[in-house]
C-alpha cells in the first residue's frame, strides 16, 4: 500500500511551488491585483458534496469573499457527481468538486467542463462493502451479486478494478443503479449484496450499517478527485480560477493548524453522527492541497476513459487534455 506521507510532502512542495503565493511577503498586493481584475465577478456559484472539506472550510471561513469581496457566493450541495455536473453544464453551478469518473461521463455525453486542480484521494476512503454477516468473502464470491452504486461516480471506475481484479466482467454481476441515499436503504435491507461508496457514507456504513469493507481503493494506483468549472465561466472571468484555487489551499492549510475547529465545521454541515464525521475526517490527507494537472494525472485520466470505452461503458473515445485549464500568463 502506498505511503500517504509521501504523497503529503509532494502536495506541499507542489502547492509552494505553485498556488500557494499566499504565504508569501507579496501576497496581499497578489490578492488585491486578482480582486480588481475580476470587479466584473457578480456571482460565483459553487457546487459541493458532503466529502468537499476544503470546501466546507472555505465557506465556513468565507475564504472566497475574501478572493472576491464584490461577488456573492452561492453554495449548492450534491449527492453525488453526476448530478453536480448536469448542474454545470447548465450553467447552474461555475464551480465544483467530484470524484475521478464523472468528468469521464460527462464529457462522453457532450456536456462542457474544464478540469482545474486535483487532490490526492485517500487510500481508505471509498471501499467495496458488504454486509457483516455476508457469506462473501473474495472478490470471486461477487459473481452473480447485485451491487449498488452511483452510476458515473467514481464507485463506478472503482467496481470497474474490483471486477478486473476478481477476473470477472460487467455482465457477471447485477449493477444497482442508487444514489448513497437509496442505496444506503437497499444495504440495510439487505436487498443488495454489496455496496460501493465513499465517504463520509462509507463512514456511516461501517460504524452504524453493520458493513464489512470488502476491497478498498488502497489496493490499487493512485486516485484522483477533481476540481471542475464551466467553460463559459472561465472565458468570461479568466482571472478567477486562480482565486478560487488559492482560497481552497488557504482552507487545506487552515484545516491542518485548526483540525479540531475543522471536524467541528465538517460535522456541522453535513449533520452527520459526530463518530461517523470524525471517522471520515480520520481518513482524509492533511494536508490535501489542490494542484493544477500535471502529465501523469492527465494520463490517470485518460487510461480510464480508454478502459470505459472498451468496456462500452462510454459511447465514444474522448481526449481529456484539450479541456484542462491552464492559468492564464497575462499580466493581472
Amino acid at each position: 500500500m502506498r505511503k500517504l506521507t509521501t504523497w503529503a510532502l509532494l502536495g506541499i512542495s507542489t502547492l509552494g511551488l505553485g498556488l500557494s503565493g499566499c504565504q508569501k511577503p507579496e501576497a496581499h498586493k497578489a490578492v488585491t491585483d486578482n480582486n480588481s481584475t475580476e470587479q466584473a465577478v457578480k456571482t460565483i456559484s459553487i457546487g459541493y458534496q458532503k466529502s468537499s472539506l476544503n470546501l466546507l472550510v472555505a465557506r465556513d471561513e468565507k475564504l472566497l469573499e475574501q478572493q472576491f469581496p464584490r461577488a456573492k457566493i452561492e453554495w449548492k450541495e450534491f449527492p453525488a457527481g453526476p448530478q453536480m455536473l448536469e448542474a454545470l453544464a447548465v450553467g447552474a453551478v461555475d464551480y465544483g468538486s467530484v470524484g475521478n469518473t464523472p468528468p469521464i461521463f460527462a464529457q462522453a455525453a457532450g456536456k462542457e467542463l474544464n478540469y482545474v486542480g486535483y487532490e490526492v484521494y485517500a487510500d481508505h476512503s471509498l471501499a467495496l462493502v458488504v454486509p457483516q454477516q455476508s457469506a462473501i468473502q473474495t472478490l470471486q464470491d461477487l459473481k452473480g451479486k447485485r451491487i449498488a452504486l452511483q452510476k458515473g461516480s467514481n464507485a463506478h471506475e472503482f467496481l470497474a478494478k474490483v471486477l478486473a481484479k476478481a477476473n470477472l466482467n460487467w455482465s457477471d454481476i447485477q449493477p444497482i443503479w442508487l444514489p448513497p441515499a437509496d442505496a444506503r436503504a437497499a444495504f440495510d435491507k439487505q436487498s443488495i449484496d454489496a455496496w460501493a461508496i465513499w465517504d463520509p457514507f462509507l463512514s456511516a456504513a461501517e460504524l452504524h450499517g453493520q458493513a464489512r469493507p470488502l476491497i478498498k481503493t488502497g489496493e490499487f494506483d493512485q486516485t484522483y478527485s477533481f476540481y471542475v468549472a464551466n467553460p463559459k465561466f472561465i472565458a468570461a472571468h479568466p482571472q478567477a480560477t486562480t482565486g478560487f484555487l488559492t482560497a481552497l489551499n488557504a482552507a487545506d492549510q487552515w484545516i491542518v493548524k485548526h483540525q479540531s475547529q475543522a471536524l467541528e465545521i465538517y460535522q456541522k454541515n453535513t449533520g452527520l453522527d459526530p463518530a461517523v464525521a470524525k471517522n471520515a475526517f480520520d481518513r482524509r490527507l492533511k494536508p490535501s492541497p489542490i494542484q493544477s494537472l500535471n502529465p501523469t494525472v492527465i494520463q490517470a485520466q485518460q487510461k480510464i476513459a480508454d478502459q470505459f470505452y472498451q468496456l462500452k461503458l462510454i459511447p465514444k473515445p474522448i481526449e481529456v487534455q484539450p479541456i484542462v485549464w491552464t492559468a492564464p500568463t497575462a499580466d493581472r
